[in-house]
């Protein structure tokens, strides 16, 4: 469990829970979600001390889920934020090694593959945030991270710093926007390999399209869409509330600037919906568009053979007309007779190709 009091321009990282919050600040707790049990009693003691009220145990078990979606709920005293991040490369590998999936360390999972979620609580009061993350999670030792690095250390408090969050609610957009901005970065993997695959699908000579990579990226995005759209509406409900719901420990232009901020994080999270919406209208129409042209080719190809079919049909009649067995036949004992016929044979030949040829039904495709 990590603790860190922000306060009068400056952050400390604290050994234990303070009495009380400064008068000027607050106080951040980050701990993971695998000791949340463990540190309970503490936990809810500076719920109470510092918060004004302990958690409701409803909302514990929804801290503790490691499969909750994403959504907001609120009390008189604090807010409740569940919010999905992504995954990383090492989170999603251990989860498949997990599943029993053998991973070949010389070939790279798809992203579409790789788009797994862990669920970050957020509780925000009006003096303290509590913020529950899977183990090692990236987002809370990033800004651990840069806190310590940034700060210059004296006796474990660091001043001079000028763009430290001014609330609980601030510091928790922050934590949320760098979620949001992961998102961002990965529409730009996904739109490659989705149009790697619109490029495959669009050969004329494709034979072998991965149909279950498409499939499996069709299905990944509209579960991404689904994640995302509850992403916006639990943001869009926490922002309906901080509106109605003023703090009454925020300056009016503190107050402004957390809503503008939580406007640009709903703005970043729509961004991400409609780009994956994008992306599904593409992979839908790269699958239409396929046929298609598989379609268009099969029309060429059966054309082909019966503009052949065409040419060699009259040909086959006057094969069949002179190879039956009468014995009195026109030409059929002139020894002149077999040119007459392969000259007559080539004359209708070259008359049915060039019919054919001055109806456009030899006219190779595109022209």
């Amino acid at each position: 469990m990590q603790i860190v009091e922000f306060g009068g321009g400056t952050l400390r990282f604290l050994e234990a829970i303070p009495e009380r919050p400064p008068a000027d600040g607050f106080i951040w707790v980050y701990l993971e979600r695998e000791s949340l049990r463990s540190h309970l009693a503490s936990l809810q003691h500076a719920a109470q001390r510092l918060g004004g009220s302990a958690l409701l145990d409803l909302h514990l078990q929804d801290l503790e889920n490691r499969a909750h979606p994403s959504y907001y709920d609120y009390t008189s005293i604090y807010d409740v934020v569940i919010f999905r991040r992504l995954a990383t490369a090492q989170e999603v590998d251990l989860e498949l090694q997990g599943d029993g999936t053998k991973l070949d360390p010389d070939a790279a999972l798809p992203s579409f593959q790789r788009i797994r979620t862990r669920a970050v609580g957020f509780v925000a009061f009006d003096r303290l945030l509590i913020t529950v993350h899977p183990g090692g999670c990236y987002t809370a030792r990033s800004f651990v991270e840069r806190y310590l690095s940034d700060a210059v250390q004296n006796d474990g408090a660091a001043g001079g710093r000028n763009r430290l969050p001014s609330s609980p609610s601030d510091l928790m957009l922050r934590m949320v926007n760098v979620m949001v901005d992961s998102y961002l970065e990965l529409r730009k993997k996904l739109s490659a390999e989705m149009d790697s695959w619109q490029r495959e699908l669009l050969r004329p000579d494709s034979r072998q399209a991965n149909w279950n990579a498409l499939l499996l990226a069709r299905s990944e995005l509209h579960q991404l869409e689904d994640l995302c759209e509850e992403q916006n509406d639990a943001m869009q409900e926490w922002l309906d509330t901080a509106r109605e719901q003023p703090s009454a420990t925020l300056a009016p232009a503190e107050r402004d600037g957390l809503l503008a901020r939580a406007r640009d994080v709903i703005e970043h999270v729509q961004r991400v919906v409609h780009h994956v919406r994008r992306m599904e209208q593409g992979a839908e129409s790269a699958v239409q568009i396929h046929f298609a042209a598989q379609s268009h080719r099969t029309n060429e190809i059966m054309r082909t053979l019966t503009a052949l079919t065409a040419v060699f049909l009259p040909l086959n009649l006057i094969t069949g007309f002179f190879g039956m067995n009468f014995e009195y036949l026109p030409l059929i004992h002139s020894e002149h007779a077999m040119w007459v016929i392969l000259g007559m044979m080539l004359w209708v030949a070259m008359f049915v190709l060039l019919v054919f040829w001055r109806k456009r039904y030899l006219a190779r495709a595109g022209r």
